[in-house]
């Protein structure tokens, strides 16, 4: 496993669309371990392959729970609203109120190609969709109602 650099805002990178994975081998393997391990030691709760470099469709998410991996996800459903507070490891420092559905259902692949679903909730629903915005080259800023200034940011520490 190793740490990856994670590519900043404004890098053009960020804006591509990812393609889909069709080989689940080790260097498929490789990837995730060094999503999950590059995503806990950014403080992170998710991180798409995009964030790293690599244009392929495949994200983690750890919202505290133990990790997720979807490779190659769908959304089936999506209900609800809520406006929550997001940030990203790819614009540090940076927070927004944004508009996200409530409940997600989300039809993906795990590393060994197998297909499952996973439902989402509240915080879950909002990094599902952060993250898979990610592999479509979509940043959370183009969900923002409010974005936070620093005097707001500061009352929230």
């Amino acid at each position: 496993m190793a740490i990856r650099n994670i590519i900043k805002e404004g890098d053009p990178f960020l804006n591509k669309v990812s393609h889909p994975v069709e080989k689940f081998d080790k260097k498929l393997v490789q990837l995730l371990d060094d999503l999950q391990e590059t995503m806990h030691d950014a403080d992170g709760v998710g991180l798409a392959a995009p964030q790293v470099g690599i244009l392929r469709r495949a994200v983690v998410v750890d919202i505290g729970e133990g990790p997720i991996e979807l490779i190659n996800p769908v959304f089936l459903e999506q209900s609800g609203e809520q406006e929550p507070l997001e940030g990203c490891l790819s614009a540090p420092g940076q927070y927004g109120i944004t508009k996200r559905p409530m409940h997600v259902k989300v039809r993906a692949q795990n590393r060994k190609g197998e297909f499952f679903e996973i439902e989402g909730e509240k915080l879950l629903a909002t990094v599902f969709c952060h993250e898979i915005d990610h592999l479509d080259g979509i940043l959370f800023k183009s969900h923002v109602i409010h974005m936070l200034s620093e005097e707001e940011l500061a009352n929230l520490k």
